[in-house]
């Protein structure tokens, strides 16, 4: 099974940034993931729901919300009316995992929660049956066109095991996020990875459509 493309409207070109992701969609992306950094969490600012509600119409697919945020329950609501299909926010910040995960869910929503290469992925069995994906970072988050890091992958086996263990694997995605070319690309869905989000690799290259094959495999 090929892995699913999300491209990071990161590195898009903001200038003509609803044609990017018509076009990018158009070449065979499954999903847009959408980076909101605040400049606190991590040392970058980005953009906010305003942005998502002004493409999130342009074409029937998921829009995956990543806050890197410190504060993400302050903002749920508003990418919830700006678009959203989906909410992933750092576990690293919140107080309430379950509750915060749960309101995403009762709008309707997929409802994430993402670990930092360092972040320690077990306290997530308390929250299982309120999760569809665990975003495991394979790079230190806030910049993009960064390598991934052998370690956060190995950890990412070892979330697909734990998921497994717990035999929950079928109804929670497995998602990656950063260092992606084809060899990681091969790599990750060796470690049984099914979303791998890929900015610069995709934004910086001459054809979108043969970038997306690529890392599909």
């Amino acid at each position: 099974m090929s892995l699913e493309i999300y491209p990071s409207i990161l590195s898009a070109d903001f200038s003509k940034l609803g044609q990017e992701v018509i076009d990018v969609i158009d070449s065979g992306a499954d999903g847009i993931h959408v980076d909101c950094m605040d400049g606190h969490f991590v040392p970058n600012l980005t953009f906010g729901a305003p942005v998502l509600k002004s493409i999130s119409s342009l074409k029937k697919v998921p829009f995956d919300c990543h806050l890197m945020v410190t504060r993400p329950d302050d903002l749920i609501e508003d990418f919830i009316k700006a678009g959203a299909t989906g909410i992933t926010f750092h576990s690293e910040v919140v107080h309430h995992l379950q509750r915060s995960l749960r309101r995403i869910k009762d709008a309707g929503l997929k409802a994430g929660v993402a670990v930092n290469p360092a972040t320690d992925f077990a306290h997530l069995e308390w929250v299982l049956d309120d999760l569809d994906l665990i975003l495991s970072m394979t790079v230190n988050p806030g910049f993009g066109g960064q390598s991934l890091i052998p370690a956060a992958l190995e950890k990412t086996k070892r979330i697909d095991q734990f998921l497994k263990e717990k035999s929950v694997r079928e109804k929670i995605k497995i998602q990656i996020d950063g260092g992606a070319n084809k060899e990681t690309a091969r790599e990750a869905k060796k470690a049984g990875v099914d979303i791998l989000v890929a900015g610069s690799y995709i934004f910086g290259s001459d054809s979108y459509s043969t970038a997306i094959a690529e890392l599909k495999g």
